[in-house]
């Protein structure tokens, strides 16, 4: 069997490689927004433009492929004189760190969870940290797919899932490095709720689910994390908006008093 996956990881390779062709945000604005917004425990998602992403993005009915965290600038460790701020698990090279100019062409969305404290988003980071150096689950995608995929077979067989892909701990993807961060300081992402009752109260549980289970856009979906936009100043005011059609209305040149008095007398 494993010459079978060796064969299926170099597929999933070869089909990752255009995934750095993204599209360019709206404006430099929005780059800039985006560097000074992104805080320590953010989960930065990006929606990736290669064909393995595609199928991800159609597969979780989902704008965004893959995930990173966002923990600053990491002492050392520089691409020229940028300063890598993100870790991640990608096809390429597995656990690795990199520059946000990585993506700031990219679609992207800042999840960022609410009331974390401040030790425990240092834990966040750090455990991300040490996991530098392991490489990406192959397995874990291929068993991602068949697991969200949306047929009868699969939904019989999700209710049996316990966990997904090869069991090895040396081997992860990128949103299972996020969720295992997060699970080292018991923040919720999407937890599985029990109700229990008994004759004095009724309470709910709630249950980790498993890393491997989680995809990208689980924290999007997470009622615990907060979707910041970058671009949205916080003294937003809409009727500041300069409107293109009224831009034009104001510029046209005032009527002669002339011209007004012929338009009241047609009236």
């Amino acid at each position: 069997m494993s010459w079978m996956f060796d064969n299926v990881e170099r597929l999933i390779a070869r089909l990752q490689k255009p995934a750095n062709r993204c599209e360019p945000l709206a404006s430099d604005n929005a780059t800039i927004a985006l560097r000074h917004t992104l805080q320590p425990g953010d989960v930065l998602l990006i929606e990736g433009k290669g064909r393995i992403s595609s199928s991800i993005k159609y597969i979780t009915q989902s704008t965004w492929s893959h995930s990173a965290l966002y923990v600053g600038p990491i002492a050392g460790v520089t691409n020229g004189d940028e300063p890598h701020v993100l870790i991640e698990a990608n096809i390429d090279e597995g656990v690795v760190s990199a520059p946000l100019s990585k993506y700031l062409h990219c679609q992207t969305r800042i999840c960022r969870p609410v009331g974390l404290s401040d030790s425990d988003r240092e834990q966040v980071c750090r455990y991300a940290f040490e996991r530098i150096g392991l490489g990406y689950d192959f397995k874990n995608v291929i068993d991602l797919m068949r697991y969200l995929f949306p047929c009868p077979f699969t939904k019989r067989w999700r209710r049996r899932t316990i966990a997904l892909g090869s069991g090895d701990a040396r081997r992860i993807i990128c949103s299972s490095l996020i969720a295992q961060a997060f699970d080292a300081v018991r923040y919720p992402i999407l937890p599985k709720i029990t109700h229990i009752e008994n004759k004095s109260e009724r309470r709910d549980v709630a249950e980790i689910r498993h890393s491997s289970l989680y995809a990208p856009r689980d924290f999007d979906l997470s009622p615990y994390f907060m979707v910041v936009k970058p671009t949205l100043p916080d003294d937003f005011n809409y009727k500041n908006i300069r409107w293109a059609d009224l831009q034009i209305d104001a510029a046209q040149p005032p009527l002669l008093p002339e011209t007004e008095r012929a338009i009241a007398a047609v009236v």
